[in-house]
């Protein structure tokens, strides 16, 4: 049987090149995302991974549905990608001040910023922004405060140890602040900046990532795979980021190994630096650079080796232990996508619904807000019922 649905491309920003978007992104016409039949969830899968995002605009979506919905994408999961409930007891994760599970669908999260009350559950809650700054409601802000912003921090959604990525997120829009855009400063040595609707959330595509590489740098990324951190986001919480939101400061501030809660050296997270789309077949370069801790790089095959270009990176292999070289090879490979003209920023309106290939973009929360501008979301992502395929030996041998 055949399926048509009606779809329209995203509205671009005048700072992205339409040519990086071609295949990215589309919005969904006449599909209630709470109610699909299974047939209809099959081409909504087959698009998704298509086009890596899905909006669908005035969604009605109880959590329940937003839930049922989400898991659709992975039946054999039902575990939140950070664990249900985990949180609740990290308290030194980085992430435990922005998340707040709705006590009867523990899956699906509350974001946001502001205090709220009677939703989902809570009496009051109050939500933070997952933003370098929120601005105090009686302060007098500076005008530069109010006027430009950066990334909070460029990521995919997993808990990198133990349980395995999700591959899809929702992303729903209950209450937007109003209020000017602003302008998002890089101050990382180039002079990058470009105009973002208010609190919006900004997407790049990691195929792109990938297809945008020199040879040399292909060869190196379908040859590597990436070790990540025990409890990651405790791990990193003491460090800062880079200003660019792309990766973390190498200063030595992270929780030693040895500090950490109780960790398990077999739920430790190997993962292949690309990631194979299930649709497609395209490679994703994928990885969160704020919580890697090793790189491990095969030799080039035996059967390229004559043919291999004189600028290959690590032909004989590599296992790079230092933390900053590990960083600074990963910042150079991922730096180029974040630029102006590869980034979506979604200007959300009430009742957007988004659904992302978690496993195939990059996002961050962009925006700087006062605490009585209140942003209420829900956001839902299960771990994996198994980690995501990397190149098969025939990608490999193509690309090293």
């Amino acid at each position: 049987m055949v399926i048509n649905i009606e779809l329209s491309p995203l509205p671009l920003p005048p700072s992205a090149n339409p040519s990086h978007f071609i295949e990215f992104g589309r919005e969904v016409h006449g599909v209630d995302p709470g109610n699909l039949d299974p047939q209809v969830f099959s081409e909504i899968e087959r698009l998704l991974y298509k086009h890596g995002l899905l909006l669908f605009r005035s969604a009605s979506l109880s959590p329940e549905q937003q839930y049922a919905l989400t898991r659709a994408f992975d039946l054999q999961t039902g575990t939140y990608g950070h664990g249900n409930n985990l949180l609740a007891n990290q308290q030194k994760s980085i992430l435990h001040p922005y998340l707040k599970s709705i006590p009867r669908v523990p899956q699906v999260q509350l974001v946001g910023n502001g205090v709220i009350h009677n939703h989902e559950g809570f009496d009051e809650v109050e939500l933070k922004h997952l933003a370098r700054k929120t601005l105090d409601v009686s302060a007098k802000a500076e005008e530069d405060e109010l006027q430009f912003t950066q990334f909070y921090r460029w990521h995919m959604d997993a808990a990198l140890y133990d349980l395995s990525p999700p591959r899809v997120t929702t992303l729903y829009g209950l209450r937007i602040p109003s209020g000017e855009s602003q302008v998002v400063r890089y101050d990382d040595g180039t002079d990058e900046q470009f105009k973002v609707p208010l609190a919006c959330t900004a997407f790049i595509s990691t195929r792109t990532t990938f297809n945008a590489l020199s040879p040399s740098s292909k060869s190196l990324a379908v040859r590597c795979s990436v070790k990540y951190a025990p409890h990651p986001f405790e791990w990193m919480a003491p460090a800062k980021s880079r200003n660019n939101g792309l990766g973390i400061e190498s200063e030595g501030l992270e929780v030693p190994l040895s500090e950490l809660p109780e960790w398990d050296p077999s739920k430790i997270k190997i993962l292949p630096m690309l990631w194979k789309n299930p649709i497609t077949g395209d490679l994703h370069l994928q990885v969160n650079p704020s919580v890697l801790l090793e790189l491990i790089i095969a030799p080039i095959p035996a059967s390229k080796r004559a043919g291999a270009d004189g600028d290959a990176v690590f032909p004989d292999g590599a296992h790079i232990t230092d933390l900053a070289a590990a960083r600074e090879l990963v910042y150079k490979l991922q730096r180029p996508s974040i630029s102006p003209e590869f980034i979506y920023p979604h200007a959300w309106s009430e009742k957007d619904l988004i659904l992302f290939h978690n496993q195939g973009l990059l996002h961050s929360a962009v925006g700087t807000l006062r605490r009585d501008q209140i942003r209420v979301f829900h956001q839902c992502h299960l771990a994996a019922s198994a980690d995501p395929a990397g190149p098969t030996e025939e990608d490999v041998l193509k690309w090293s």
